[in-house]
C-alpha cells in the first residue's frame, strides 16, 4: 500500500468522510480518487501535493 493511499484512508476514517465528499473537496473526480486509493494509477505531482496538503 502506498503511503498516500494510507493517508487518504486514515483521513476518511478519522473524519467520517465518504469518497464523494473527499473528491468534491479535492476538486477531482471520484473515479480518479478511487484510482489513486487503489493504486491503479499514480497521482500527478499536482494531485499528490493537493491531497497531501488536504489530509495532513
Amino acid at each position: 500500500f502506498s503511503t498516500l493511499a494510507e493517508e487518504i484512508i486514515n483521513y476518511q476514517k478519522k473524519n467520517d468522510m465518504p469518497d464523494t465528499q473527499l473528491a468534491f473537496n479535492l476538486r477531482i473526480t471520484v473515479e480518479r480518487l478511487h484510482d489513486i486509493k487503489s493504486m491503479e494509477s499514480q497521482p500527478t505531482p499536482e494531485e499528490k501535493k493537493l491531497i497531501e496538503d488536504f489530509v495532513r
